[in-house]
């Protein structure tokens, strides 16, 4: 018996809905079983391929429904759907809306009959839970493997591994500042703000900080100043806003110039790891000390609350950059010439000019901290 022709008899009879899938059989009432992957007289039209028996029953049976609806349904049951133009002649074969069978038959003779004694006896269903298992299985997709699941990328450890270190270090200048609590003497933290040469050498857990604004309107802001300072290239801010897909903005991060050298590095060359951060007021004296860099706005108000007397006496403790987009007018940094500060140009669409850029930040820096922490 062919199981298109079956099909066709329980539609014309309207027992389509005793038609129950069940593993991987179909089952026709009690009459007939058939595998549901069985290949059918039923052919697209586009590739030529034989459609499985699945796919004509389950036509047969959504065939009110929407063909996108009907795309949907199929797939959620991962079913192969029936394209537009043969759903149209697979109804007509099983007479859906229709008085007349199709002059030619769509089941051509050559194709052998499937009857139900010459199927073999279906095999031992699978208890509940392996057949669970093997469905998981079988859609499982895997998302990261042994070496990806190690990979890192966009988690800054490094910034945790400072702040306890930080924490670590104030709990012992407590407790060593303990017993002469009662004199009148200034605290470490005022002296290392007085003379910003103390206690500031690189290496030996000291952590430099740069300050970059945290208006919108400058080009470097804590979005994009690693991909400038680490990277070499610039970002736009808006871009890296809408990558974070309303996370959070960090409060720090953390950038790394591998042959920063300092004081206690012996001379040579090391990796550095310096903070930056966008919130002044949320640093406490002894970060103020801590501060070898910023990156200026223009606008007087960036420094409202510094605990500096003026402009000469922050950019002599702290070296500032202006970065400016190369054809801005020359107004835009009327101000910032007035200041001790490095004007830095970039291209705005010329990515690979940003790498010259992003290096002399770099040995500006380098050059500063060698002179002021030597």
């Amino acid at each position: 018996m062919d199981p298109l022709a079956v099909l066709r008899d329980y539609a014309a009879r309207g027992d389509l809905d005793k038609i129950i899938f069940t593993g991987d059989d179909i089952l026709f009432g009690s009459d007939y079983s058939f595998p549901a992957n069985i290949p059918t007289a039923f052919a697209s039209k586009q590739s030529g391929r034989p459609y499985p028996l699945s796919a004509a029953v389950f036509l047969a049976q959504h065939n009110d429904l929407k063909h996108t609806d009907f795309l949907q349904a199929a797939r959620l049951r991962r079913i192969p759907p029936v394209s537009l133009p043969d759903r149209k002649t697979f109804l007509d074969f099983l007479q859906f809306g229709h008085n007349t069978l199709p002059s030619e038959p769509l089941l051509p003779s050559s194709l052998p009959s499937f009857t139900q004694e010459a199927q073999p006896p279906p095999p031992e269903e699978p208890d509940d839970d392996e057949a669970s298992t093997a469905h998981i299985r079988a859609i499982e997709r895997p998302l990261k493997d042994r070496n990806s699941i190690l990979d890192a990328r966009g988690r800054d450890f490094l910034a945790i591994y400072h702040s306890v270190l930080r924490r670590e270090e104030e709990r012992v200048r407590n407790k060593d500042s303990a017993p002469s609590a009662g004199r009148n003497e200034p605290s470490a933290a005022a002296a290392a703000l007085a003379n910003p040469k103390i206690e500031k050498s690189l290496g030996d857990g000291f952590v430099p900080i740069i300050l970059v604004p945290s208006a919108s309107q400058t080009l470097i802001t804590i979005y994009n100043v690693r991909d400038f300072l680490e990277d070499f290239v610039f970002v736009p801010t808006d871009e890296k806003m809408r990558a974070l897909k309303g996370s959070p903005k960090p409060e720090c991060v953390t950038v790394q110039k591998k042959h920063i050298r300092g004081e206690r590095a012996g001379g040579a060359g090391g990796p550095v790891a310096f903070e930056v951060r966008d919130k002044p007021a949320s640093l406490k004296t002894d970060d103020w000390a801590r501060v070898v860099a910023v990156f200026v706005l223009g606008k007087e108000w960036q420094f409202k609350d510094w605990p500096f007397k003026d402009h000469v006496d922050i950019f002599n403790k702290v070296i500032g950059f202006y970065v400016r987009f190369e054809d801005d007018s020359v107004d835009s940094a009327k101000v910032v010439k007035q200041w001790n500060v490095k004007i830095i140009s970039i291209s705005k669409n010329k990515r690979h000019q940003d790498r010259p850029a992003a290096l002399e930040v770099w040995e500006r820096l380098e050059e500063f901290v060698r002179r002021t922490h030597k």
